[in-house]
């Protein structure tokens, strides 16, 4: 049940969209001068006025709708989708059959894609939901006969819903006290709290253990089949993670893998299943080579046998059937997404039907035989399909809806260059298509859009609105994977930590020496932009590379590391210092004082666009406030674009059009002139 893990608003290109007019009805007006107005959630500083004329133009790209699967009814042939029909956001939807009406069961402000059917007869779902972008996710029982809804957990607390047990009637939920109401003081302990929840009798949930640490609930806890043991995979970083058993009645714990003392050099293991038998476990393991592999584990001997050993890349979400041995994988091949089955029981790879092109995602089992999937590709935002392996056939469930025709997208291709330490970094490469009409000849400008995390990774599929500055810009998009992004090894992951950060800039820049030696893109006219981790990498292009840029877009970006460990939210600090460094050490302290932005703001000459939601729990509100305020002492156009009901990105289709809106026209005024 990984459902809970989908809200990574910067990770991709995925904020839900409506047509224009609908979806400014409410949030923007056209003025007498024909202009779009920002709506009353949004500060807008130094952004000129948005015509109405290009605002039309651009909005037909604000309307792909992808449709994730998020589970099956547990006795009918219908599963729930999260999609965007109506609203400011994706929702929760009923489909009761293959290409079926779409039904409507959530209806909020903010998005919700997690949810589940209660696993007796489906007579309820329990779905998450946080407010303004505020990340502190609350529990709710919808009943499906009634649509009552009612909460089921403390708004005082940031809550997580785990797995059922198999006796379908109580369910694991996480809980952390969040910085705001945990007292006056910040907390130098942060524990997450494992409870046992019958959501027809909230009041009666039971605590089963306090977990130290906050990176118990990044994948969730999976029951033994005798629903009295949990296994539990702590994670303390990008490249290291503990495998625990938990006793349900007791809460008592043991650490077995890795064994206690057994290696020295940490070891990564991601989800963690137990095998039907109760004798074994199913996992993801790096432990025996630079990449994730699907691994059996004997409970007890420990013995390890690899299943994917013919696999040369990640395995990056395993989903055992219930009803037999097979494993459902999806497998990160050098950035798309592929199916892969195994035999559990025998140790081997399994062959299935072939699938349309496109990248998998959100695979779950209905029977022994069928397996749902969503599918996304450069021509289709995602849509939901079956496939059934006893008779090979495959079904899809969703249609696409929008309001333009995607065919004619093109797919984008893997590019390679080689960084200042001789090192091959790659990335994926959008170009336009010259027209007939004699548009987008001669070398093109260039957006580089870097991902976020730092530990994620660009991947093929869809471009989402982004597609607009290729189609109707004639802009080249590139998403660089530096050094330091998942998918090519736990060594390359490792590459950019601690004072090794400026490494992967580096990494930009040999990206911007590429440039200039492709015939079919023009160096003098690149934008770099990128979100989060991603906008803390846009400002160390702007102050170390100011001369060959024309702007950069930072978006809810970190401006200092110190600041930023200072004042994120206690249950990800520990894990984020792994990554960047621990500001309290005077040495580590002091490079990153040197190297943050915020301290070197005076190098950044070319104009920047700064995004950023109030509310935002991972990045807050003052590292985007005091790079702005910096940057406008250099007297170059400094844009400022706040929101203030949104968290880490923008998940409101009203202030997510205003701000795709602002970009537009924030090219259209530096690069593309």
């Amino acid at each position: 049940m990984l459902n809970h893990l989908l809200p990574q608003p910067l990770r991709t290109v995925t904020l839900a969209a409506t047509l224009l007019m609908a979806c400014l009805s409410a949030s923007a007006h056209t003025g007498p001068e024909d202009v779009i107005a920002p709506n009353p959630h949004l500060t807008a500083e130094g952004i000129p006025p948005i015509p109405a004329a290009m605002a039309q133009l651009a909005g037909r790209y604000n309307d792909f709708r992808s449709r994730v699967l998020l589970d099956w009814h547990p006795t009918r042939r219908e599963m729930l989708v999260a999609t965007r029909t109506s609203g400011v956001g994706v929702q929760v939807h009923l489909l009761r059959k293959p290409m079926g009406e779409l039904e409507q069961l959530t209806d909020y402000p903010d998005p919700v894609r997690a949810a589940w059917f209660e696993p007796k007869n489906g007579s309820y779902i329990l779905f998450e939901k946080d407010e303004g972008g505020s990340e502190a996710s609350q529990l709710f029982r919808m009943d499906l006969a009634t649509r009552k809804v009612t909460l089921l957990t403390d708004p005082n607390e940031k809550h997580g819903a785990g797995e059922w047990n198999h006796a379908k009637d109580r369910v694991l939920v996480y809980s952390t006290q969040l910085d705001k109401t945990a007292g006056a003081a910040r907390r130098a302990d942060v524990t997450t709290e494992l409870w046992l929840l019958d959501p027809l009798q909230p009041g009666a949930k039971r605590k089963i253990a306090s977990l130290p640490g906050g990176g118990w609930s990044e994948v969730p806890a999976q029951w033994s089949r005798d629903d009295r043991q949990l296994v539990a995979t702590n994670f303390v970083s990008a490249n290291e993670s503990t495998v625990w058993l938990i006793d349900v009645a007791s809460g008592a714990r043991r650490q077995i893998l890795p064994a206690p003392g057994a290696v020295s050099v940490p070891v990564f293991y991601g989800e963690v299943h137990f095998s039907r038998d109760d004798k074994s476990l199913l996992a993801t393991s790096d432990a025996a080579g630079e990449f994730q592999q699907l691994v059996r584990i004997d409970l007890a001997t420990r013995k390890q046998t690899i299943l994917s050993k013919k696999i040369a890349w990640d395995v990056t979400h395993v989903e055992p059937a219930s009803l037999n041995d097979r494993v459902a994988t999806v497998v990160n091949n050098d950035g798309m997404s592929e199916l892969h089955l195994f035999d559990a029981a025998h140790g081997r790879e399994l062959p299935h039907p072939a699938l349309p092109s496109g990248a998998v995602s959100r695979i779950k089992w209905r029977t022994a035989d069928e397996l749902g999937l969503s599918l996304n590709s450069a021509r289709s935002p995602g849509e939901v399909m079956t496939l059934n392996l006893r008779t090979g056939a495959t079904e899809q469930w969703t249609a696409p809806t929008a309001g333009i025709d995607t065919g004619s997208f093109r797919d984008a291709a893997i590019v390679r260059w080689k960084s200042f330490d001789n090192r091959m970094i790659s990335g994926i490469m959008s170009r336009p298509e010259a027209r007939a009409d004699g548009k987008f000849k001669g070398p093109r400008p260039v957006v580089i859009q870097i991902h976020g995390g730092p530990e994620s990774q660009a991947r093929l599929g869809f471009l989402g609105r982004i597609n607009y500055l290729v189609n109707e810009l004639g802009i080249a998009v590139i998403q660089p994977n530096v050094r330091g992004s998942t998918g090519y090894g736990k060594s390359f992951l490792k590459l950019d930590n601690g004072m090794l950060r400026e490494d992967s800039v580096k990494d930009i820049g040999a990206l911007l020496d590429w440039i200039a030696t492709q015939p079919d893109l023009d160096p003098t006219r690149v934008v770099v932009m990128g979100g989060s981790y991603g906008g803390y990498m846009s400002l160390a292009v702007s102050t170390n590379y100011a001369d060959r840029i024309t702007g950069s877009v930072d978006v809810v970006g970190i401006s200092s590391f110190v600041s930023f460990l200072e004042r994120t939210e206690s249950y990800r600090r520990d894990l984020r210092r792994v990554e960047y460094g621990d500001e309290r050490d005077p040495a580590m302290r002091a490079f990153m004082e040197r190297i943050a932005p915020l301290n070197n703001a005076q190098k950044i000459t070319k104009p920047l666009f700064v995004v950023q939601g109030k509310n935002d729990p991972r990045v807050p509100l003052n590292e985007a406030e005091q790079i702005v305020e910096r940057v406008r002492k250099n007297g170059v156009p400094v844009w400022y674009l706040m929101a203030d009901n949104e968290g880490h990105g923008f998940a409101r289709k009203p202030n997510a059009d205003f701000y795709f809106f602002s970009l537009v026209r924030f090219l259209e005024e530096y690069l593309l002139r």
